[in-house]
């Protein structure tokens, strides 16, 4: 039989073993370079690979041999960022990747000009004139390039700026700072200056009106974080109640016993927001109110955030997107652990034992702590448990790898633009997947058509989009995306009665 754990256990799989031989194939010819490449992103997907592999095949792996193996992962995969970089400065690696873009270009007519060549400076003179920065900006902005920093070799009109292609000179963090020092010293505030990769990935700058800045929230838009906000206390009134046994909105008069509970999942959501705004207020940029998805199954779904301000560079864009659901998340899980330590006989909420095979984490961790109890048929747990897998689940939901999604600007910080791409497209192939085998279960759909339709498009670039966050950080976005893996799928029944969870 066909289960929602084991489809989407072998989709996983199946995705990460063909990302593997990819990264492999393409790495091949570039010797040792390449090989320490291919294997620094192969050792932090060694943990996913063995334990959603283990539980494919009907075995488990228990929690201090996942945490051992992150470790040593994690460890592994800072070392060869080391030995990667000094790689890196061979000459011939450097020559065998020139020779890689010169191949694709030819290959991919669409990355090419289709402009004849002796058309080319009616082009350019065309492109020139289209230009809405003007004369005397248009020379400032000039000025401010150089041998030592970004040597401009063509102007091209772009929206209501420009575009400079040319050489970069440099460290690109240390020339984007340069240059923008520079534009601020000729024109003030007037200008924003991106370091971007074009679609053949050689460094350009962009040159933008800074009319063009995200804009604060609209007395519409305020409203409306408004009314959601009172529609999210409304449904987590309601799914508590349902937690609890009876319809809420029928019996209010019991509003004390659904308040804890509210308060407990509130809480959570507030860590959530509010791990966000620290991080961007200590990384000095701004964003918005959030817009909180209310839902009757849990009560929230978390909040759609949107950033007011231009992110300065994508290891900023990490932090704020990953101090979220890091907080919450940490939050959800202490609650969890506490509340499973205080359950016992009488403790509170009755519970089916095989409510603990909805989540491989949650399981496990279950297992550790109330060991052979987990077989009985139901189980009188604590409050804070309950409160504490929501917890963990609405972070969780909130990591998936796609568009704006918390998950998605982490994965487009680490692996940049296009691997953002993909990963959503693939979120939404295994969201579509388990929901065709799953029809019943009405949190996929919502989540489909949220990412689907709302939330699909990426982060707009950082001011610097070509330097990428250290080691650590990739270290740490990949073992949050594996953990939002392990409390989002669930154990499979076969599995859950063969190590004791489930009556």
């Amino acid at each position: 039989m066909i289960t929602a754990a084991n489809t989407t256990t072998i989709a996983l799989l199946a995705i990460s073993l063909g990302i593997l031989g990819w990264g492999y194939y393409r790495n091949r010819d570039l010797g040792r370079f390449g090989t320490l490449s291919w294997l620094q992103s192969a050792v932090l997907m060694v943990p996913w690979l063995l334990s959603f592999g283990a539980l494919a095949a009907g075995f488990y792996i228990n929690l201090a041999g996942i945490l051992l193996l992150l470790f040593i992962s994690t460890c592994l995969y800072i070392w060869l960022g080391s030995q990667v970089r000094q790689a890196a400065q061979d000459p011939e690696v450097a020559l065998k990747l020139a020779e890689r873009l010169s191949n694709r270009q030819r290959q991919d007519p669409s990355k090419r000009s289709v402009i004849p060549t002796e058309n080319a400076a009616q082009v350019l003179s065309i492109a020139m004139e289209m230009l809405t920065i003007p004369e005397a900006d248009l020379s400032s902005i000039k000025g401010i390039f150089g041998i030592d920093t970004f040597y401009a070799t063509e102007t091209l009109a772009y929206q209501q700026g420009a575009i400079f292609k040319g050489n970069l000179r440099g460290d690109a963090a240390i020339v984007h700072r340069r240059l923008t020092d520079k534009l601020e010293s000729k024109l003030g505030d007037k200008y924003r200056l991106f370091l971007v990769a074009d679609p053949e990935d050689r460094p350009v700058v962009v040159v933008l009106p800074s009319i063009n800045d995200p804009q604060p929230a609209t007395v519409g838009q305020k409203i409306l974080a408004g009314g959601l906000l009172i529609a999210t206390i409304a449904t987590s009134l309601e799914a508590m109640g349902v937690f609890l046994g009876f319809n809420f909105y029928e019996h209010p008069d019991r509003v004390r016993e659904v308040l804890p509970l509210a308060l407990g999942v509130w809480t959570i959501l507030l860590a959530h927001e509010m791990g966000h705004q620290v991080l961007a207020q200590m990384r000095q940029v701004k964003i918005g109110l959030p817009f909180f998805l209310p839902t009757g199954e849990i009560g929230s779904f978390g909040a759609i955030t949107r950033f007011e301000s231009l992110v300065p560079d994508r290891s900023t864009l990490f932090d704020v997107a990953l101090a979220g659901p890091a907080t919450g998340g940490i939050i959800s899980m202490l609650m969890l652990v506490v509340g499973l330590f205080l359950s016992h006989s009488g403790s509170g909420l009755e519970i089916p034992s095989p409510f603990f095979q909805g989540s491989i984490l949650v399981g496990i961790i279950a297992k550790i702590i109330l060991g052979t109890t987990l077989t009985q048929p139901t189980l009188s747990i604590h409050p804070l448990v309950i409160i504490g897998w929501l917890g963990l689940v609405i972070n969780a939901l909130n990591l998936m790898p796609a568009g704006q999604l918390d998950g998605g600007r982490v994965v487009q910080a680490i692996y940049g633009r296009k691997t953002a791409q993909r990963s959503t497209l693939v979120t939404l192939v295994i969201l579509g997947f388990v929901a065709f085998f799953n029809p019943a279960n009405l949190v996929i759909f919502y989540w489909l058509i949220l990412v689907g339709f709302l939330q699909r498009a990426l982060e707009r670039p950082s001011l610097d989009e070509i330097t990428e966050p250290n080691d650590a950080r990739a270290a740490l976005g990949l073992i949050a995306l594996f953990l939002m893996a392990a409390i989002i799928i669930p154990f499979s029944p076969e599995l859950a009665q063969r190590i004791g969870i489930g009556g």
